[in-house]
């Protein structure tokens, strides 16, 4: 007999399950879903890219990995996910940008790029012999002076977003998303609240040597780690302000059961 479950269907990217799943796919899925925490935000005047490479080995050198990555003066990328798969779609990105610099004399647009993109990974879900791309990517740029954000997806897939995440913390990135951010926030509230959410979610252990942010207003431009170090102490302070106040609040919920008791 052959064999019944998941396993039956899973040895194939071109089989689907009875109830229309790949699971290839959904695995490629939780490669990202193991990667570390990416997150874009669009502001008032441009977007920001951030990520938390989350070293933990004191033997690595934190810039020899590179989680954003420049793909032409008005366009980046950030992933989470398997780097090397990262590495060959920014690869393509590049060229992709390339040659419509080259063909149309202008360049190209992050919805144009996106799609691109995301037409390569679909094929790698549709034939036999391959595997999806284990990563997800958050593609910011500007086009007309107005700058927009996009995620993609291992199905090939993709969403324009305001704000969003990927990586291992995005539900909870997403949360604090949902409640503190807003369309006309300036650049620094835009790297003020990226910076909270990374050390949040990290439990307030986030270090300086591990985060990378990319701002594209006009152009892309990184931002030194003097200026991340430097709001990352208020940041610290803020969020040590903040588990305190939750700490009290426990307590005294706790004193109030005891007395009722």
């Amino acid at each position: 007999m052959y064999p019944q479950g998941p396993s039956a269907y899973d040895r194939g990217i071109t089989i689907f399950s009875p109830d229309g799943r790949l699971f290839q796919v959904e695995y490629a899925r939780e490669a990202v879903r193991r990667g570390t925490t990416t997150l874009g935000i669009c502001f008032k005047e441009g977007v920001l890219l951030a990520v938390d490479k989350n070293i933990m080995s004191k033997l690595i050198v934190p810039s020899s990995i590179e989680k954003i990555f420049t793909i032409d003066e008005h366009i980046a990328v950030a992933v989470s996910g398997l780097v090397a798969d990262a590495r060959r779609l920014v690869s393509d990105a590049r060229l992709m940008s390339q040659r419509h610099r080259m063909l149309y004399s202008e360049p190209i647009t992050p919805f144009s790029l996106t799609s691109q993109i995301c037409e390569e990974e679909q094929v790698y879900t549709q034939w036999g012999g391959a595997r999806p791309f284990g990563i997800s990517l958050l593609i910011a740029g500007m086009v007309n002076n107005e700058w927009q954000l996009f995620e993609t997806d291992p199905s090939g897939a993709f969403t324009q977003c305001y704000a969003t995440a990927i990586g291992m913390k995005k539900k909870e990135v997403e949360e604090i998303f949902q409640k503190k951010h807003e369309h006309g926030m300036s650049k620094e509230d835009a790297i003020k609240l990226a910076l909270f959410v990374l050390n949040s979610v990290a439990d307030g252990k986030t270090k300086t040597e591990n985060v990378d942010i990319t701002i594209i207003e006009r152009k892309v431009e990184k931002i030194n780690k003097e200026s991340i170090n430097k709001i990352l102490e208020e940041v610290r302070k803020e969020f040590k302000e903040v588990k305190e106040k939750e700490e009290k609040a426990q307590q005294e919920k706790s004193k109030e059961k005891v007395g009722k008791k």
